[in-house]
């Protein structure tokens, strides 16, 4: 005969849940209690049972599917010679849920899930995850946690779809999620990422088909781009930042300009650039707190005696960051010089690695292509970085009338644990009143007032 196995009321107030492995195919033969399904609901992973001995005819259930208690989810074809369970009986009228674990063996329940899957009734099984603020994706994505580790998860502050499960078939075990705690923590604390991951993506969401709305094609990231959005996705989520706002009058630095190149070869030009790198070493040097780097683990700033500055070359690749080392002791025309070569150098690839290591403050120049002003990133362990943006002829009251002054805005983005708001402006400041009379530099002291 063919008998219909149903979907038991697992506990009081269940009314459905979700099938998260089918541990049997239509044609099996199993035996009495043998595992059919595991079912999870808001309170634990069960595991249902088959009434009695047969073969399996039909399975109507498929892993990930939502169903409801007393529906019907497979078809088991039992024999009269079907060896019956010798325990119970099962009296007319009486509901399969009388067979189910009682409630102290639902609890439980998660942690037969968690033992290997060669000694549970299902292979190779895959459990889904339906936590809330579930989306269209996450529907579609599987994530093998049992209950308790979901738990864990939940209340370590813990995304679930975000760990990687070293169990068998892919599963999360607790110490999958303890792991994926001390790699986080590791790199909040600028103990750096576990080999082989990725931290510019690791936090990233499924993406949805885009295909469904168009053609797309695929590129793989370069390396550049790959060290790029791991250095600035962690210093997004680490550095609390703040912008600041200026603008000087650039107007006799740029006749000065004019004049200097007007015999020069284009390898010899004197740019902005090389002037602004000057005036931000000899800003450092009048203030301190901007050339440092926070340790939280020591509860420590690390001030640092040396003035490398670092400046950003867009490359076919990506970004790099040539560094121009003791800038505060460097002529203006030596570290033009300087930041010719490394530029060519980083355009080329030739550039050594040593080459863009160990700055203490970042000059990213995008005068040339255009814009009013950007909002650049700290680029971590600095604490500081200085955005320009295209020079304009703008009126300017002198006091008595306006008259036409080429403007260059600036943006200072600073670490706002370290550099309190004032000093971020005055720092600002003092670099505008330096492009706007170089004299300046020799007139003000060698620390911050």
């Amino acid at each position: 005969m063919v008998q219909e196995i149903t979907i038991p009321e697992v506990s009081e107030g269940i009314h459905k849940g979700t099938v998260v492995t089918v541990s049997v195919a239509v044609g099996e033969s199993v035996e009495a209690d043998q595992t059919l399904i595991e079912l999870e609901t808001d309170k634990a992973v069960v595991a249902i049972p088959s009434p009695a001995a047969g073969t399996i005819r039909e399975m109507r259930v498929r892993e990930g599917e939502e169903v409801q208690v007393g529906s019907v989810f497979a078809l088991l074809e039992t024999s009269a010679t079907a060896k019956q369970e010798p325990k119970k009986e099962q009296k007319p009228g009486k509901d399969v849920s009388e067979e189910m674990p009682t409630e102290r063996e639902q609890d439980t329940s998660s942690e037969r899930n968690e033992r290997p899957i060669g000694q549970q009734a299902a292979v190779g099984s895959v459990v889904v995850a339906r936590t809330e603020g579930d989306t269209e994706n996450r529907e579609k994505w599987i994530a093998p946690a049992a209950p308790s580790i979901r738990r864990m998860a939940r209340e370590l502050g813990v995304d679930i779809y975000q760990v990687q499960g070293t169990g068998p078939g892919g599963r999360i075990r607790e110490e999958d999620v303890r792991l994926y705690v001390k790699q986080t923590l590791r790199e909040i604390s600028g103990g750096g990422p576990a080999q082989g991951e990725f931290p510019g993506l690791h936090a990233q969401r499924p993406l949805p088909d885009f295909t469904r709305w168009g053609e797309v094609s695929r590129e793989p990231l370069s390396r550049i781009r790959e060290v790029t959005a791991d250095a600035m996705s962690y210093a997004w989520s680490t550095i609390p930042m703040v912008t600041q706002y200026d603008k000087a009058r650039i107007t006799a630095i740029e006749t000065f300009r004019r004049q200097y190149n007007r015999h020069r070869r284009d390898e010899e030009t004197l740019r902005i650039t090389a002037i602004l790198v000057k005036i931000c070493a000899a800003a450092l040097q009048s203030f301190p707190r901007l050339n440092s780097s926070i340790d939280l683990s020591s509860h420590e700033l690390v001030v640092k005696k040396s003035i490398h500055v670092g400046v950003a070359v867009e490359t076919p690749s990506g970004l790099l960051v040539p560094v121009i080392r003791d800038a505060d002791k460097k002529g203006i025309e030596t570290i033009s010089e300087t930041l010719s070569k490394l530029s060519s150098e980083a355009r080329e690839r030739t550039i050594h690695p040593s080459e863009m290591e160990g700055g203490t403050f970042t000059l990213s120049n995008l005068g040339g292509i255009g814009g009013t002003a950007f909002t650049p990133l700290v680029y971590a362990p600095q604490v500081a970085i200085l955005g320009v943006s295209r020079a304009e002829v703008q009126p300017f009251w002198d006091g008595s009338t306006f008259k036409p002054e080429q403007m260059l805005p600036l943006s200072l983005t600073y670490d706002h644990r370290v550099v309190d708001g004032a000093e971020g402006a005055r720092f600002l400041r003092w670099i505008c009143e330096a492009i706007e009379n170089p004299l300046a530099l020799l007139m003000k002291d060698s620390e911050a007032n």
